[in-house]
């Protein structure tokens, strides 16, 4: 688990479905996908995750306020193809009524942090839709940097932002 100042991060399991479908069929929120997702979807994201922490020891994680320990989303570290490299990805989502509040900022920050003291990855990336500006704002606001754009016949032109982990060091005793 990696707790924050208001939320903590932890595995998701069957029992998230509700809070995690309020999230991943909202067409507002996932505007930026190709789709928003079904019933099955969300539960095969669900599962894909679970796969991730056994596989990989870690994946997204289930996003909860830590007073009252609702889930608002998810966000954690995945292995995703990047212009064709798998590459070590921060993603989030959170629930329409919980933006805009920094919750997308505090918890990729704490992934960024955990992954960097736990994995061996030289660095971290984000990407998204060109067109998801909160996404990759968000990427910026914990020190990743713009890398590169790309076309792709998912996203038409995907925008991929990195931190590496000299920077991150940099980056970490002024947070502290």
């Amino acid at each position: 688990m990696i707790v924050t100042k208001r939320l903590f991060l932890r595995e998701m399991t069957e029992g998230d479905y509700d809070a995690l479908y309020a999230v991943l069929a909202d067409p507002d929120i996932m505007q930026h996908y190709p789709c928003t997702f079904d019933e099955a979807r969300v539960r095969g994201w669900i599962q894909r995750n679970t796969d991730r922490y056994r596989n990989d020891g870690f994946g997204l994680w289930a996003m909860c306020l830590k007073d009252s320990g609702e889930m608002i989303g998810d966000c954690g570290l995945t292995l995703q193809k990047i212009d064709g490299q798998i590459l070590p990805e921060i993603g989030y989502h959170i629930r329409a009524d919980q933006q805009r509040r920094g919750y997308a900022k505090e918890a990729a920050a704490a992934v960024r942090d955990w992954a960097f003291e736990n994995t061996a990855f030289p660095a971290l990336y984000s990407y998204c839709k060109y067109t998801n500006v909160p996404s990759f704002r968000t990427a910026e606001a914990i020190g990743m940097r713009f890398e590169k754009e790309y076309p792709d016949e998912t996203n038409e032109v995907t925008r991929v932002s990195v931190i590496t982990r000299e920077n991150w060091l940099k980056l970490k005793p002024a947070e502290d």
